[in-house]
């Protein structure tokens, strides 16, 4: 099986965009990565959208037929990736296998989500459908997850309040430098601790925004990607895995299943352990899922990672970097986009693309989760040798 390439990658600005929709945001992300790949569009075999709820959230399904129309890719095959929040990663599984199976030559991957039309409540509740049914008619939803999950690892594993807030602070202080960012703005720990309680104990800094926006990712055989370009990235190692609907079914909630297991297999197909990994992108909607995916991933023992976090360990000059983009936090969080984007951030550090925000980096990993752990994508990335 030949080895699969990133050749190229975009993103479009995240955040509030009043006057675009579904559609326009993933034409502008699919044509500028066809434009940063120097592909044209009739090129493209493969079209996969990763999209969550564009008939929830505006009515408007059928987008990756209408994408194919709008970025001229006709006649490329077309396939909507629906994984919950974990569709962006979920995608770039199905256009790696769309690659590695030789079905396709060139497969260009577009994530998005319009959002910010809707309330706040109205949002919550496309993203609380989700949840099991069960837990769902009792008004069940994410946030609630994370704040009795967050309750449980402070106590049982006698770590501060502080160590959460760090994680917001952190993700800040890299999205300063992401000029596709939703929000571009530090925060002290201070304003974190004191921001209004939205599910005790995590406050409104412990949560991700709602956004528009849309990522792309352009991916072929890596005999392909060398006629292109000298810098690419090569997906070494992928696997998804899934975990209990039912949240409070798990043997230890503070244990994310789907993390470890995919993680294991991303591990296996690459060769390479958690020692190895340069620089990593993890999906923290909320600030707790970042401890428990750390865990989870074998960068740090269970209930140690925010020992790590207050140490300096996962800061763009630590030991290893994690969300260089801001992450969810500060970047923002367009469900179908975000996993794709997390993608492009992994390409752009190890082809040294990633400006102010760039690390030394040979390896990277992303990890996008479904859910409260419903489901799970890791990728492995590593520059081309």
């Amino acid at each position: 099986m030949e080895r699969v390439a990133v050749i190229g990658a975009s993103m479009t600005q995240f955040g509030q965009r009043e006057d675009e929709w579904i559609l326009d945001l993933l034409a502008e992300a699919g044509l500028e990565c066809l434009e940063d790949a120097g592909v044209d569009a009739t090129d493209v075999e493969h079209l996969y959208v990763s999209n969550m709820a564009s008939g929830e959230f505006e009515g408007q399904t059928g987008v990756m037929n209408a994408l194919a129309q709008d970025i001229d890719a006709v006649p490329a095959y077309t396939q909507r990736i629906d994984q919950t929040s974990s569709s962006g990663g979920a995608g770039i599984y199905a256009a790696w296998q769309s690659v590695a199976s030789g079905a396709s030559e060139m497969t260009l991957l577009v994530g998005g989500e319009k959002m910010t039309h809707k309330t706040t409540g109205e949002s919550t509740d496309v993203i609380a459908s989700l949840t099991h049914p069960v837990e769902y008619k009792t008004g069940v939803t994410l946030p609630s997850f994370a704040g009795l999950t967050a309750r449980h690892y402070l106590e049982r594993f006698d770590a501060p309040r502080e160590s959460l807030a760090k994680v917001a602070v952190k993700n800040h202080e890299n999205g300063v430098d992401n000029p596709h960012a939703q929000f571009r703005k530090e925060i002290d720990e201070e304003t974190a601790l004191e921001s209004p309680i939205v599910a005790d104990p995590l406050r409104l800094y412990d949560f991700c925004p709602i956004t528009d926006g849309s990522a792309a990712l352009m991916l072929c055989p890596e005999s392909v990607a060398q006629e292109y370009t000298d810098d690419y990235a090569l997906i070494t190692g992928i696997d998804g895995a899934t975990d209990t609907h039912v949240v409070h079914e798990r043997e230890d909630p503070t244990v994310m299943g789907g993390v470890v297991e995919s993680g294991k297999g991303a591990y296996e197909m690459s060769g390479l352990g958690p020692d190895d990994i340069d620089v990593a992108e993890l999906h923290d909607m909320f600030t707790i899922l970042e401890f428990l995916q750390m865990e989870g991933l074998g960068f740090a023992e269970q209930g140690e990672a925010w020992k790590l976090v207050a140490e300096g360990y996962t800061e763009t000059d630590g030991e290893l970097p994690i969300n260089t983009s801001g992450g969810l936090k500060s970047k923002g969080h367009p469900l179908g986009a975000s996993g794709v984007a997390q993608g492009v951030e992994i390409y752009e550090q190890l082809v040294g693309e990633a400006g102010p925000r760039q690390v030394e980096a040979e390896t990277g990993l992303c990890c996008n989760v479904g859910g409260f752990g419903n489901c799970v994508i890791t990728t492995i990335m590593e520059a081309a040798r």
